[in-house]
């Protein structure tokens, strides 16, 4: 893994070595909250590793850490105490400007309540991410139409969310998640607002990118629809790691067809200009 990358705003402050194949290293993470004149500690000497290509899942009931977790993996929040290194990054290092560059060139974002742009198109709100990254026209229409393909929704480039089902707009998140090519996806509750068969739609199209681009994911969750597609599965209670393990998936195979073809996708050329735009998305 390349150390001496640049961000578009300059060097960043420190690089670390890690693991020939580790994307996440997390080493005696601590996490406190105020409260009052006291503190609320949600995370507890957490210590993982997650290296290129997973399919990972965060798993525990509300209030476990996970969440609070997989905002610090993406730089949305930083640790109290230990050191959580991304990409060869030390998060506890970045100003708010280079994490935002971070997001913006590297992570992709799946929320469960879409976080799409409801005045803009589906077009538009895959194309977001590119627009921050200054690439140009003509390669932002390559890759957007191509990244439609990819989760079955090229003929719905100009309905905007209000028009499209749940499902549609969480493959639309999926969509401008991964138009970008990141190296790592963070996924929190995905399925919370979708139905059975949507969940399997969303998630299906999921593991074929995982398997096909070698994305990395993180999911944060609890339900047992996601947990049936992890391959690793991270047990969090009460700001602790209580199990970790690798699984196979109980479910296997596809639920009919899916609605991607072969991928064949180049890198980005990711030449961002000097900007502090490109949050979670």
């Amino acid at each position: 893994m390349n150390t001496n990358k640049k961000l578009n705003n300059g060097v960043l402050p420190s690089t670390i070595e890690v693991g020939e194949d580790s994307i996440v290293e997390i080493k005696n993470l601590v996490k406190n909250f105020p409260i009052g004149n006291d503190f609320f500690t949600a995370l507890k000497g957490i210590n993982l590793t997650f290296t290129e290509g997973e399919f990972a899942g965060l798993v525990g009931p509300s209030g476990s850490g996970k969440t609070t977790l997989l905002n610090i993996i993406g730089s949305l929040d930083v640790p109290s105490d230990g050191d959580v290194i991304v990409l060869s990054h030390s998060i506890s290092n970045l100003t708010q400007k280079q994490a935002a560059q971070l997001r913006k060139e590297k992570l992709g974002f799946i929320f469960q309540n879409y976080n799409l742009l409801p005045v803009y198109t589906v077009y538009e709100n895959v194309e977001f991410p590119l627009l921050l990254l200054d690439i140009g026209a003509d390669e932002r229409k390559k890759r957007v139409l191509e990244t439609l393909e990819w989760v079955g929704l090229s003929d719905k480039i100009h309905s905007r969310p209000s028009q499209l089902s749940g499902g549609e707009c969480q493959r639309v998140a999926i969509a401008r998640a991964m138009v970008k090519r990141p190296s790592l996806v963070l996924a929190d509750e995905p399925t919370a607002n979708l139905d059975s068969e949507n969940s399997h739609n969303v998630l299906q199209t999921m593991v074929k990118l995982n398997r096909e681009l070698k994305t990395s994911f993180i999911f944060a969750t609890h339900d047992d629809k996601v947990i049936g597609y992890l391959h690793r599965i991270i047990r969090l209670e009460d700001g602790k790691v209580v199990d970790d393990r690798p699984q196979t998936p109980t479910v296997s195979r596809f639920i009919g067809k899916s609605p991607m073809g072969d991928l064949n996708i180049p890198l980005l050329n990711t030449n961002s200009s000097d900007t502090n735009l490109g949050g979670a998305l």
